[in-house]
């Protein structure tokens, strides 16, 4: 039902147009307002842009799906909180990562060594049996849980390895320093896709939200398998963005140091090694 008293039929000349129209205005009012600042109730919205209660309530589904409102219900609909951009940088031989907004931590879920098995062992080029140190763990962004991080490194590569190595500090460093390994590669791949039971619980979220999988493979100076890591990022709070250069630049950016979607903490940025290349499709080890 129209403001006028009318039905709208959703197929109807200009019904797209006008649910486009609806969806503008209310992000016109979500970007003009901070985290957390309520927006007007759905009859105030319907009454203000003359359109149905289906047609306003449709375009406030999509946007609290996308993340970009939060639906409380008896309180009314609220900006949400900002999301967490990455961003993606395509340079002239490397694809540099910056850093990631926020202050990121880690909270170690597991800690363990055990058989490759058949998936993983293909990707590290191992025999299935042997033996891997695996880590999950929750990472977080001001606090709030941003993603679970599953790494798989080759045991052979570092004796030793210490859960402390992975909580705080430079991975990458820690493997350059005390294990002589020193990462030169990634092949990153992105795919959308929607959190377990389980998963919900340690994200704090609905179970089957949207979520980013990511997924690569690390290799050293010799093209050895280093690491296999999947991650989980939340869809509602994690955008990826990319620029892309058309043309050569005139002085090549230096890729700054932090964290970087589905790679622990540590970059590519040393001397020594080179920044990690992304690609849309899964790469499987030979």
């Amino acid at each position: 039902m129209n403001a006028d008293g009318t039905t709208e039929n959703p197929a109807a000349p200009g019904a797209v147009l006008k649910r486009e129209r609806v969806r503008d205005h209310i992000l016109e009012l979500i970007e003009s307002q901070r985290p957390g600042d309520a927006i007007p109730s759905e009859r105030t919205l319907c009454a203000r842009l003359g359109v149905s209660r289906p047609t306003l309530r449709a375009a406030v589904d999509e946007l609290v799906a996308a993340g970009l409102l939060v639906r409380e219900h008896g309180r009314g609909m609220f900006v949400a909180p900002a999301k967490i951009t990455q961003e993606l940088v395509a340079g002239e031989q490397t694809l540099a990562v910056p850093q990631a907004a926020g202050a990121w931590s880690s909270r170690l879920l597991e800690f363990t060594t055990i058989q490759a098995g058949a998936r993983v062992g293909r990707k590290l080029r191992l025999s299935p049996a042997a033996r891997i140190v695996y880590v999950a763990r929750l990472r977080l962004v001001d606090g709030a849980p941003m993603a679970i991080e599953h790494l798989h490194i080759r045991a052979d590569l570092v004796p030793g390895l210490s859960a402390q190595e992975l909580e705080s500090g430079d991975l990458y460093a820690h493997l350059r320093e005390h294990h002589d390994v020193h990462v030169r590669e990634a092949v990153q791949a992105i795919e959308p896709t929607v959190v377990t039971r389980a998963e919900a619980d340690l994200l704090d979220v609905p179970e089957l939200s949207p979520a980013l999988l990511f997924e690569r493979l690390t290799s050293d100076a010799s093209g050895r398998p280093v690491e296999y890591v999947h991650s989980l990022y939340r869809g509602d709070r994690y955008r990826i963005v990319s620029r892309l250069t058309l043309g050569p630049a005139a002085t090549p950016a230096a890729p700054s140091a932090g964290h970087h979607p589905g790679i622990p903490p540590g970059d590519f940025a040393h001397r020594d090694t080179v920044a990690s290349s992304t690609r849309g499709d899964v790469q499987q080890a030979p």
